[in-house]
């Protein structure tokens, strides 16, 4: 009866619940999830101290921005002490945190409102934007670095490089201007500046914020097709700078990776140029092109201040440049704080997409 107790014991599987292989596994991956955490933590705490003490020692007086030159001077004390602004400078930041992790980033001298509420307003514009812009310079960008790579010297990669290097030189503002001259009043082929026409400002309900979905959601194919007209112009723009930044890294890696062994490999074996170029050396080089697409993607979230000034596009790009000009500290360190936790999020994202993408780095 033992031998027998025994030998069922023996054929139990070692990796089954509750072993000792399975309890060090999970503590592993514990303690991954709590070191990606603490570094969230600690980036966004260092994020929170650069902003804090650069709206320090800007040359700019929150409290002039709030009661006026002309104010009494006891009327700006009193706003002074109210806005904490009499305390230690420690203590001030120890209250900014607490402000800002509980989502109160102040109110905006500019709109009245909550700077919370002006951000949650005015980013899923800029989202929007600069996601049909990252998806045109990844769908034009890396096939053209891609086949740029693979005929080397050719006509195809001379003009591949040309428009890297437009994208590149070419002010935004400038090619901006030239797109709204040309294809909204000359040839009309899309919507003016702004979201939407002024007829149907209003008429969906924001319940993403992006007007693209939301116009589905509410079935108004009106306005959804008039929201692509006006947001076609703005993100071909952006596209067409993240494109020239994506086509050149891609023609890079792939350089680097058609000149190893195995590639040359390949093609001995007879193995078609299309396999060659997309299945042995396009892999290895994803790694990389994640963190270039990502910085990309975070480029045009932070990046747009231009390109959203000439086409009159209420994002935050646009929210921040009114900031700054009206001096309202509130609001431009909210936007601040939010496109560096975009920038953290992103990183962060980036590293999970590694993991699984190539199994050396788990």
């Amino acid at each position: 009866m033992a031998s027998e107790t025994d030998s069922a014991a023996q054929a139990l599987p070692t990796g089954s619940g509750g072993s000792p292989r399975n309890a060090r596994q999970a503590w592993k991956t514990l303690k991954g999830v709590l070191g990606v955490l603490a570094a969230v933590a600690f980036t966004f705490l260092g994020l929170l101290a650069i902003t804090f003490f650069i709206g320090r020692v800007v040359p700019i007086d929150p409290v002039l921005a709030v009661v006026g030159d002309r104010a009494p001077r006891a009327v700006y004390e009193a706003a002074r002490i109210e806005m904490g602004l009499d305390k230690p400078l420690i203590v001030q930041f120890f209250n900014y945190v607490g402000n800002v992790l509980t989502g109160d980033l102040g109110m905006s001298v500019s709109t009245g409102k909550p700077v919370a509420e002006d951000l949650a307003r005015v980013f899923p514009a800029t989202l929007e934007m600069a996601t049909l812009g990252i998806i045109i310079g990844v769908l034009m960008g890396v096939p053209m670095g891609v086949y740029a790579a693979s005929r080397q010297g050719s006509l195809l990669d001379q003009v591949i490089r040309v428009v890297g290097l437009l994208g590149y030189s070419v002010p935004a503002f400038w090619l901006g201007l030239v797109g709204l001259a040309l294809f909204y009043a000359k040839l009309q082929w899309v919507g003016g500046p702004g979201r939407l026409d002024i007829f149907y400002d209003g008429m969906v309900d924001p319940v993403t914020g992006l007007i693209l979905i939301d116009s589905l959601i509410a079935g108004e194919t009106d306005i959804f097709f008039n929201a692509l007209s006006h947001i076609a112009l703005p993100a071909a723009v952006l596209g067409f700078f993240s494109l020239a930044y994506i086509a050149r890294m891609t023609r890079s890696f792939m350089l680097d990776q058609l000149a190893q062994e195995y590639v040359t490999t390949a093609r001995v074996k007879g193995v078609s140029e299309r396999l060659v170029l997309w299945r042995h050396a396009f892999r290895p080089i994803l790694v990389p092109l994640i963190t270039v697409i990502g910085l990309s993607y975070a480029g045009l979230l932070e990046g747009s201040v231009m390109i959203e000034t000439v086409f009159s596009w209420p994002g935050i790009g646009n929210y921040l440049t009114t900031a700054l000009l009206n001096a309202d500290m509130n609001a431009v360190l909210g936007s601040t704080l939010v496109i560096g936790a975009v920038f953290i999020g992103i990183n962060k994202i980036s590293d999970v997409l590694y993991r699984v993408l190539d199994p050396r780095a788990r």
